[in-house]
């Protein structure tokens, strides 16, 4: 009889595409999403519906309800899940989170615990009619369960922070973290529509711009760990008011899925967005207005493509003045300029060789105590930095230089720099 149940032939053959892709399995598979509407239609069929206009029963209602346990044995990992599912504040409806529920079991290898316990429960056995389920058919649900076995011993590594569009679709966007230092201004217009935070404008010369993250039309999932799901009006930049001057992780959900497309779920409120403002666009990428050499993409990030001209030591002092003697001392050497891969990041600078990906030397920003480049030469800049702190006789700076492409990226990357640690000088 269970071989005649098409669902769980389906979910067979689902598991087993499961167990051939990569270990642990991510959101990155191609086969996650089926699998999961497929767990999710069986956990569904032959649900009894409440009489008299109810509210519509879903999987989570039976979830929600299970035992926690023997008395005095303490909460259990199961009954310690489905807590963290009921509280979730990125979730607000039976649908979300029943689905964030499988996405947090199938990582924590609870499925079949989840389904063991529902057989053990008669009361909530009744929420399936015996006939048209899986779940409420002896017949039906042994070989369920020994899936959902084979399931538990398989390795799951999702992502469950991004579960804010788990109460619209199976479909998940691409999700980000931007991490940006202290600044006065991130730079960006807010529009909510209902109750998601839209960035609808990257302002020009905003820190937002410099960090070359965020584009208009993404979603402002996160700050600081506190969720804007179902956020009221203002609720993110009195949140963003209240951490002025200090550092800032943002989560952000991408308007461009893995497709290049617009993210489906988003398309209902981009309409609303274009009502509201129709002067609205997407944003496709960064502005970029200087033509230069194409910038290099690793891990996500534009890294600058630059030539390092060497380091020299200039003392005990390192403020800005010593850069007008630390840059022409290290171009007088005449060294052979090395190519680089130099990147801007949110906490330092990190300055890789370019052929290679090797580290060459990254320095933190509390570590720079200046930067700018040399009146005369538009194309070079350089940053000090403190060398042997520890010292009995007291720290030593050493001064590094490096060739941009053009004066406006040598410029861009001096801004940055100086955005990226406290009271640093810098001249042009």
């Amino acid at each position: 009889m269970a071989g005649k149940e098409p669902l769980l032939g389906a979910l067979r053959a689902g598991v087993l595409r499961l167990r051939d892709g990569s270990s642990p399995c991510t959101d990155a598979s191609p086969h996650l999403a089926s699998f999961c509407q497929l767990l999710e239609s069986i956990l569904r069929k032959g649900l009894k519906q409440p009489l008299l206009g109810f509210r519509r029963r879903d999987y989570w209602h039976w979830l929600e309800q299970l035992p926690p346990g023997a008395a005095g044995s303490g909460p259990t990992a199961l009954s310690i899940s489905i807590e963290k599912a009921s509280t979730c504040a990125k979730v607000l409806t039976a649908q979300g989170r029943g689905r964030y529920f499988l996405r947090l079991a199938l990582n924590e290898k609870l499925l079949a615990a989840a389904v063991q316990q529902l057989a053990g429960t008669p009361r909530l056995l009744e929420f399936y009619d015996p006939v048209t389920s899986i779940l409420g058919n002896e017949d039906l649900m042994e070989p369920f369960l020994s899936l959902m076995l084979v399931v538990t011993e398989m390795n799951f590594s999702l992502d469950l922070q991004n579960c804010s569009f788990l109460d619209e679709s199976w479909l998940l966007p691409v999700c980000i973290t931007y991490e940006t230092v202290p600044c006065r201004a991130l730079g960006m217009v807010l529009r909510y529509v209902d109750g998601r935070v839209f960035v609808t404008e990257v302002l020009p010369k905003g820190q937002a711009e410099v960090d070359e993250v965020v584009l208009a039309g993404d979603v402002l999932d996160e700050i600081n760990g506190c969720s804007l799901r179902n956020a009221y009006s203002g609720q993110a930049s009195a949140a963003l008011q209240k951490l002025k001057g200090e550092p800032l992780s943002l989560r952000l959900l991408r308007w461009r899925w893995h497709d290049g497309g617009v993210f489906a779920p988003l398309l209902p409120y981009l309409k609303v967005l274009k009502e509201k403002e129709p002067h609205f666009q997407l944003q496709h990428g960064p502005r970029r207005t200087a033509e230069q050499e194409p910038r290099r993409l690793q891990g996500g990030r534009l890294l600058y493509n630059l030539r390092y001209l060497g380091r020299t030591g200039v003392g005990k002092y390192g403020g800005k003045e010593i850069l007008e003697q630390g840059i022409p001392a290290v171009v007088e050497t005449s060294l052979p300029a090395q190519e680089v891969l130099f990147d801007v990041k949110e906490t330092e600078v990190l300055v890789q060789e370019k052929t290679s990906s090797k580290v060459l030397f990254r320095y933190a920003y509390p570590e720079i105590s200046c930067v700018g480049r040399h009146l005369s030469s538009s194309n070079l800049f350089a940053f000090c930095v403190v060398v042997s702190p520890e010292s009995l006789e007291g720290s030593t700076f050493d001064c590094l230089v490096f060739e941009s492409n053009s004066e406006q990226e040598c410029e861009e990357i001096i801004k940055r720099i100086a955005a990226g640690f406290k009271h640093t000088e810098w001249f042009v």
